[in-house]
This record gives C-alpha cells, sequence and structure tokens, in this order.
C-alpha cells in the first residue's frame, strides 16, 4: 500500500513537472520561424534557417537568417526569425531590438503583428 502511494506521489510529480515545463516553452502557442515574403533577396537564407532551426541548431540557424537581414535589410520575417533565435538562446536584449524592427517592417503581416512572444518583447 506504502508502494503504492509512493509511486502515485512520484507519478504525479513528474506529470506536473512536465505539464510546467511544456507551458514554459510556450507549446500551444509556439512561436515559429517565418516564410520569406514574395520576392525577398532574403529567401534562401529564411528556408535554409527554418530548416535548422526546426532541428534544434540555433547558430546554424542564426547565421542564415542574421544573413538573411544583411540581405534584405527590410525584410520583417528576417528580422523575426533572427529574434527568435536570439530569444531562444537567451539574448533577450537582441531579441527584442529584432523584435522590433519586424513589427515596424511587418505592418501587414497579422503572424507578426499578433505574435505573443514578439507583443512581450515590444511593448508599445
Amino acid at each position: 500500500m506504502m508502494l503504492r502511494r509512493g509511486l502515485a506521489a512520484i507519478l504525479c510529480t513528474v506529470f506536473l513537472g512536465v505539464t510546467a515545463a511544456y507551458a514554459d516553452m510556450g507549446h500551444g502557442h509556439a512561436a515559429a520561424p517565418l516564410k520569406a515574403g514574395a520576392g525577398s533577396k532574403a529567401e534562401t537564407h529564411i528556408t535554409e534557417g527554418i530548416m535548422h532551426y526546426e532541428k534544434g541548431h540555433m547558430d546554424e540557424a542564426k547565421k542564415h537568417f542574421t544573413a538573411a537581414v544583411q540581405d534584405d535589410p527590410q525584410s520583417a520575417e528576417a528580422h523575426y526569425n533572427v529574434a527568435l533565435v536570439l530569444d531562444k538562446t537567451g539574448d533577450h536584449k537582441g531579441a527584442s531590438e529584432h523584435f522590433k524592427k519586424a513589427k515596424e517592417l511587418g505592418k501587414d503581416n497579422p503572424d507578426i503583428q499578433n505574435s505573443e512572444i514578439l507583443n512581450k518583447h515590444v511593448k508599445m
């Protein structure tokens, strides 16, 4: 009987821990990188960056998204994607700067304007 209670307590603790971690990661509202806008010079790097981001290769994703910003500084999606990687790797100041630029440039993009993570960084 005590073994069952102990096991039940352990399972409850693990369940609550996993549930809390899952919620903290933003699942259900997980931010995903955005594809390049039509005709963007940044398209190749954004596509490569998304592939690496989805595999968890944040250093490679950051290289490609940064190159995308250099190729097309007016690409809201490129700035947004750099910001996602910076946020995920703990550079919140850098992320906020790129999210702000993405919001500025992406006025017609509802994915950017309604992004929870962006709006947490950019309180206008």
